[in-house]
């Protein structure tokens, strides 16, 4: 059934046994990743962890309800875990809520699938599974997301410092809960001792996520210059900048460039669309439409969305993904320059 973040909440902090299966698809893969850990945590820290790959699924598809089923190896509380799960878990999702008995919980995370997947479909039509998309909070979203996870810390937003952690975290939950534990510490701020967050703090403690830094790397990408971007990466890695807001942002012009291609596809004039974006972009968004067709951002999308995926799984290389995916990307670019 379709469910809200809080319905999620709640489901998962009360452990609710009529729940077998929460999947979380769409794009914002950091937000489905932390009410996984909440079930986790949820569960206590004695809870036995078990992780499938999509691939097991396919091959196996009735191992994900046999796991659900079993008893934890200590006789303690157990859940199943599934990353970048697709079409191919279909069946292993069939079996698991068609299934007589399941004492433990199921997660899927589905980053890629939309909402007429038949996976996705199949959560939304049965009782036993809480579905809900999640999307990358924007705006006054990312800005009340921003003072929630500060008040968790026992920080209190002030003036505009939520609005800008969230513009300097690209809207990402897990970069935005690192840098208010860091303000938290610096502060000596918790849930009992609130502390107001300030300026003055953002700007002592606060990581370097200037959108001028991030955009000049992006726009090395989408030019077609990889010996620029690779002078940018740097700096970024430097100012100890994460890269998942640059990707992230390098993913929303993409989607703007694919949204405008379509138009003009579609018999719209490109210069009337050049008009409607903002005046400092103008000359580069001439410039990758240009260089990029629908073909090639389709491409370069989930490129860039296997390294955010990568970037966010266990025992990750970091910094080394991102910066290839986006050396890649560039290398697109130049070959049709």
């Amino acid at each position: 059934m379709k469910a809200n973040a809080n319905q999620i909440r709640t489901a998962i902090d009360a452990a609710s046994p009529d729940v077998r299966l929460y999947l979380f698809h769409g794009p914002d893969e950091s937000g489905a990743r932390e009410l996984a850990a909440r079930l986790g945590r949820a569960l206590g820290p004695e809870a036995e962890r078990i992780d499938l790959e999509p691939a097991q699924l396919r091959s196996n598809p009735g191992l994900l309800a046999d796991e659900a089923a079993a008893l934890s190896l200590f006789g303690g509380a157990r859940h199943i875990r599934v990353a970048g799960a697709g079409e191919e878990s279909l069946e292993a999702l069939t079996l698991l809520l068609d299934a007589d008995r399941s004492g433990n919980p199921v997660v899927v995370l589905a980053p890629t699938l939309k909402a007429t997947a038949k996976v996705v479909k199949l959560a939304l039509a049965h009782q036993r599974a809480m579905c809900l998309a999640c999307y990358l909070p924007e705006g006054g979203d990312a800005d009340r997301l921003a003072t929630a996870i500060a008040r968790e810390h026992g920080l209190r937003t002030t003036g505009g410092t939520a609005a800008r952690l969230a513009a300097a975290s690209g809207g990402d939950r897990a970069v935005m809960t690192r840098e208010l534990e860091k303000l938290a510490l610096y502060l000596d701020a918790a849930p009992e001792r609130p502390r107001e967050l300030d300026d003055a703090a953002l700007d002592a403690v606060g990581a370097n996520l200037g959108d001028s830094e991030m955009s000049r790397a992006i726009e090395a990408a989408l030019d077609g210059h990889p010996d620029t971007l690779a002078d940018e990466l740097a700096g970024l890695a430097e100012a100890g900048v994460s890269p998942i807001p640059v990707l992230r942002q390098l993913t929303r012009r993409l989607i703007a460039l694919a949204e405008m291609q379509a138009d003009i596809d579609a018999g719209a004039d490109p210069k009337a669309l050049i008009e409607r974006v903002f005046f400092r972009e103008r000359a580069s968004t001439t410039r990758a439409l240009r260089l990029w067709d629908t073909a090639r951002i389709s491409d370069a999308i989930e490129r860039i969305r296997q390294a955010e995926r990568a970037i966010m799984s266990p025992n990750n290389p970091g910094n080394v993904v991102a910066d290839a995916a986006m050396t890649v990307i560039a290398r697109m670019a130049a070959r049709q320059r």
